[in-house]
């Protein structure tokens, strides 16, 4: 045997902290054996057992497997081995390929925070960051709102994502993920591509108080309050909800912020007020807000008018005198289709905008021959 040894030499054993490839000689519940190049033989207990990809469930007597080495060898004269840290370790070299090469990966999300979200793959550590969130999946809420923020992100545990690392430290075990720049490449091409007065198709991806963003082919708009609909806006979330798919017009492009519209793409209804309302018509209305400026007159679907607070003295004394759902009668006094805009008046002998134009100009015409007259005095 000795001279066998010397002219064929058992290979040297794997050392501790190795990965390599065994064969599987027997599975049990809470033991699993397996051979290592034919010589020596290796053991698998506890929690060694079990990896992310649960390969436990899967193995059968021959399959071939790669183990972690825990210890040479235990007091069985067995080697200690680990499919866990197996796991973790194939894992951390597919998480250093894709760092060096700049791949993305896919990956689940266990846990959210407030901040972002968490995970933990075979012990490593990972976070995606809000901020490093794609448009699609980003918490967009009023007055960044922790708990509203928190419950969205709580949407994205269990959904598969696909990420870039950015940050890489395995001696901590630690990740930090970004799902925004695993889409920059694609989001880069889709920027040069777009134009303005493109129409798109979307989904929301966030209602704010100012507006609705919309994502699209890896893009995101923000169509603002002015550009949902032709008449007044009170609540975006009145005009769809998170996930609802929507067509939008590109009406604007700088650097990385896109502006669509909504409205554009329905028939602008002031170009039919010009038609149906003229200036020194009475007109009735209903009174829809009362603001600083003046009370907001509903006169049809898409229309309102304003009678300035003038003809009140100020907000309170019109607050005092209408109330929202009044009926009214009012006479128009001044219409302006460009800036969207009639002007009304309770006064049935107010004077019209023409008129009005008119008593300038003479105003102005009796001004200067009253002072040519004085300075004829003076001389």
């Amino acid at each position: 045997m000795s001279e066998m040894l010397k002219t064929f030499p058992l290979p040297p054993p794997p050392k501790r902290g190795s990965l390599i490839e065994g064969v599987v000689v027997n599975v049990s519940k809470n033991k699993i054996l397996i051979d290592i190049d034919g010589i020596r033989t290796g053991v698998i207990t506890g929690k060694e057992i079990h990896d992310s990809l649960d390969t436990v469930k899967h193995l059968q007597v021959g399959d071939k497997v790669y183990v972690y080495i825990i210890e040479e060898e235990n007091e069985d004269g067995l080697m200690v081995l680990s499919l866990r840290k197996a796991g973790q370790e194939r894992m951390w070299q597919k998480f250093i390929d894709a760092y060096d090469n700049a791949t993305t990966i896919d990956v689940k999300a266990n846990e959210a925070n407030k901040g972002g979200l968490l995970l933990d793959m075979d012990g490593i550590k990972g976070f995606i960051p809000v901020s490093q969130l794609a448009p699609m999946h980003y918490p967009r809420v009023d007055g960044a709102d922790p708990g509203m923020i928190l419950t969205r992100l709580q949407e994205l545990v269990k959904i598969p994502l696909q990420v870039k690392i950015i940050n890489l430290d395995k001696e901590n075990g630690k990740l930090i993920l970004s799902e925004k720049a695993a889409f920059e490449d694609q989001r880069q091409n889709a920027l040069g591509k777009l134009n303005i007065g493109e129409k798109v198709k979307g989904t929301i991806s966030g209602l704010v108080k100012f507006g609705i963003f919309v994502t699209f082919g890896g893009l995101e708009g923000l169509v603002h309050i002015s550009e949902i609909a032709w008449g007044h806006v009170d609540n975006p979330g009145n005009y769809g909800r998170l996930g609802d798919e929507i067509e939008a017009l590109v009406i604007g492009i700088e650097g990385d912020k896109i502006s669509l519209s909504m409205k554009r793409l329905t028939k602008d209804p002031w170009l039919e007020a010009t038609k149906k309302f003229k200036t020194g018509q009475m007109v009735d209305g209903e009174v829809n807000r009362i603001t600083p400026f003046g009370v907001f007159v509903k006169l049809d679907e898409e229309i309102n008018g304003l009678i300035h607070f003038s003809e009140f003295g100020d907000e309170a004394a019109a607050s005092k005198k209408m109330k929202v759902g009044d009926k009214v009668n009012a006479k128009i006094i001044a219409i302006d289709p460009d800036e969207h805009r009639i002007g009304l008046s309770l006064k049935e002998d107010a004077k019209v905008e023409g008129e009005v134009a008119e008593e300038a100009t003479q105003e102005i015409g009796d001004e200067k021959e009253l002072k040519a007259k004085k300075k004829a005095d003076e001389e």
